[in-house]
């Protein structure tokens, strides 16, 4: 149920933003305006998700001790969760058994929570999870022959799926990474965001990259018969 929800969220905030796209330019007259509004409804939504995504994580982050090789692990994913240009701040309580956790994004976003020191589960079902991936393989209108190999969770519906796919999209350019490529004349498009996204953002969305470039797709010819 909860897995539902949280797909129906994705959802309504895609249709959200959709519809303020359509509606801020004929309720006023200044372009400006409408896009600093929709700007700061996406960014509201993109800073609620995250807080969403950092609270879970928290929770079921395995930290089996305070060694800093453990806390280093915590880092690195965080880093790969919200970008090299995120503040962190680790700070280990041995007497506690916990790790206190401070993130602080460019876009002026904070996030903090406790992760508590918790022995791994072998038999917790970790790789059976990770492999609860199933084939999602996309391709662009103009070139359908082209095939990204991407993947999603199993129970994602191919539509929840690529509704997810372009609210990642969207918190990609939106993100200050993002924004730093457009300044620079990067190509706001799809082959430019599934090469350069962080795997911890597609994560969030229940999706996998497998390739970064698109793969041609194969056309097999039959042996002739005799």
């Amino acid at each position: 149920m909860k897995k539902e929800n949280k797909t129906q969220s994705k959802v309504t905030e895609a249709q959200l933003l959709e519809i303020l796209r359509r509606v801020l330019p004929k309720a006023t007259d200044d372009p400006k305006l409408a896009g600093k509004i929709y700007q700061a409804v996406e960014n509201e939504l993109i800073m609620k998700s995250r807080g969403v995504s950092f609270e879970k994580f928290c929770k079921v982050c395995e930290l089996p001790d305070l060694e800093p090789k453990s806390v280093m692990e915590v880092k690195r994913q965080l880093t790969d969760a919200f970008g090299e240009k995120a503040d962190i701040a680790i700070k280990p309580n041995k007497k506690e058994q916990t790790l206190a956790v401070e993130v602080a994004t460019p876009d002026g976003a904070q996030y903090n929570d406790v992760i508590k020191v918790k022995p791994v589960d072998e038999n917790s079902g970790e790789q059976e999870i990770t492999l609860k991936f199933a084939p999602f393989p996309v391709s662009l209108p103009g070139d359908k022959e082209l095939v990204w190999a991407l993947a999603k969770r199993e129970n994602m519906t191919p539509a929840e799926a690529a509704v997810a796919l372009t609210k990642a999209e969207e918190d990609f350019w939106a993100s200050k990474t993002g924004q730093k490529l457009i300044r620079d004349r990067v190509e706001r498009c799809f082959p430019e965001f599934i090469t350069r996204a962080p795997a911890g953002l597609l994560s969030e969305a229940g999706l996998k990259r497998h390739y970064k470039m698109p793969e041609p797709v194969k056309v097999l010819h039959p042996l002739p018969t005799k």
